[in-house]
């Protein structure tokens, strides 16, 4: 194993331009109709060590009491675990970062057409490192600060429908959407003996922009066709709340977490077109006449609340862990209209990691230093149209020391490479319409380092 010394100095110095501006340039090619409903498609807000694992991480604090075991990670779901960073540790300092390739495949419950989407999205940034005093330290507290970038939710559609309007002719509807929200965070957590807690909060921003062309098909009566858009600019601070409780047991280590990320009032800001338009040479649309318009029209978008309870148990060798998600939509609306395509929903996840390796453990024995995780999810949608809908997936992952086992043994540092994979689906044959499956390749890389110390001995 090579030492991960090149490969720290090398992210210290340009890591963080880099990852940025992968953010934001990140590809989409995906297409999907659910997206079109509500704030769109969530994001899983877990990091790839607990997408690998069913989801399971709001009880997952950081511990860097063992250095051949590192197990540290900057848990984005829950900001009470903070409050483990100490610079007394091997390690003080995290980085986390992720990146997603999801694969798509909607299948027609009323056809036989199917249709298959790929694309790649930055999962991810975060840089956690502590912050309390020596003298804190002393009495046995620890306080953790990071910063970070994530996307929240993704809006990328397009639907083509053809339908008979009573008593007038058949018609051709196109719709497209497209936007998400993202958010950039700065969170804090504080640890007193075995209880932690923390909040994060930040600045919520991005867009919703969708439009309807409508044609008629008529052969005799030439009719115009309709265009009608909104594009809102979505803006606002949030906040997220966060609890840990740690239990030493006999043979391990019981850890009980909870998080709320409270209702949020993002002001928003849309423009609004209705128009009459035809098509020049070029096949491109052209605006005949302007019906309505109205420009920078402010409004209040309500995300809803989340509520996260999670347990998990660890020894030497092996982590166990289960969440339970709820989250309240009937408090979401958009510029003061409620949205009855959405609903209540909750999310059960669990989960568990493998780790052979303990202290004695030769060095040449790679495959034990592999940390092996698995587990699942089940909830409803939170998409309410039609038929009732479920979401379910089975994840597997592994964690892939990049680090020669002796830095691990001597200094504790680490880098890291996590992948995970999950198959699920959303909706089944009875669904409406359609159903969702869908594969998402994640992987990321943890590192644990020593930073922002100064060297006893050079």
């Amino acid at each position: 194993m090579h030492s991960a010394k090149s490969t720290t100095l090398w992210f210290k110095r340009y890591g963080w331009v880099l990852l940025i501006c992968l953010f934001f340039s990140a590809t989409a090619q995906d297409n999907s109709p659910y997206s079109r409903y509500g704030i769109g498609d969530i994001v899983p807000n877990r990091n790839i060590i607990s997408r690998s694992m069913g989801g399971v991480g709001v009880a997952f604090g950081v511990d860097t009491s063992l250095p051949y075991i590192p197990v540290g990670m900057l848990n984005i779901s829950n900001p009470a675990s903070l409050g483990s960073l100490s610079s007394n540790s091997y390690i003080n300092t995290l980085f986390d970062v992720g990146v997603e390739v999801d694969r798509h495949t909607l299948k027609s419950n009323t056809t036989p057409g199917k249709y298959t989407s790929n694309n790649i999205n930055i999962s991810y940034v975060q840089l956690g490192f502590p912050i309390a005093s020596k003298k804190m330290e002393l009495r046995g507290m620890q306080w953790g600060l990071s910063f970070g970038l994530r996307p929240l939710t993704r809006i990328n559609y397009k639907v083509e429908e053809n339908k008979r309007l009573t008593n007038i002719d058949s018609v051709n509807l196109l719709y497209e959407g497209n936007g998400g929200i993202s958010q950039a965070n700065v969170s804090t957590g504080i640890r007193i003996k075995n209880f932690s807690f923390g909040l994060s909060t930040g600045y919520s921003f991005g867009s919703k922009d969708y439009s309807t062309r409508q044609s008629f098909i008529n052969d005799t009566i030439a009719y115009y066709r309709s265009h009608s858009s909104r594009n809102t600019r979505i803006g606002g601070v949030f906040l997220n709340l966060g609890a840990q409780y740690q239990i030493k047991t006999k043979n391990g280590l019981l850890q009980l977490g909870a998080s709320a990320a409270l209702q949020q009032n993002l002001t928003g800001t849309a423009d609004e077109l209705d128009e009459t338009y035809t098509y020049n040479s070029y096949d491109e649309p052209v605006s005949i006449d302007t019906v309505n318009y109205k420009s920078n029209n402010k409004g209040t978008v309500k995300l809803p609340a989340t509520y996260s309870f999670g347990a998990l148990y660890r020894n030497t060798h092996w982590l166990f862990g289960a969440d339970f998600d709820y989250t309240a939509w009937d408090s979401y609306s958009f510029y003061g209209t409620k949205d009855p395509s959405v609903k209540n929903n909750w999310t059960v996840h669990v989960g568990a990691q493998y780790y052979a390796a303990d202290k004695f453990t030769p060095i040449n024995k790679y495959w034990r230093f592999v940390k092996y995780r698995t587990g699942a999810y089940y909830g409803p949608d939170y998409i309410n149209i039609g038929k009732e809908r479920n979401i379910y997936g089975f994840t597997v992952g592994a964690g892939f020391p990049l680090t020669s086992f002796q830095r691990l043994r001597l200094g504790g540092e680490y880098v890291t490479l996590n992948t995970s994979l999950e198959v699920g689906a959303r909706g089944d044959k009875n669904s409406a319409s359609f159903r969702e499956n869908f594969a998402r390749f994640s992987f990321g890389i943890s590192m644990g380092q020593r930073w922002f110390q100064k060297r006893k001995y050079d």
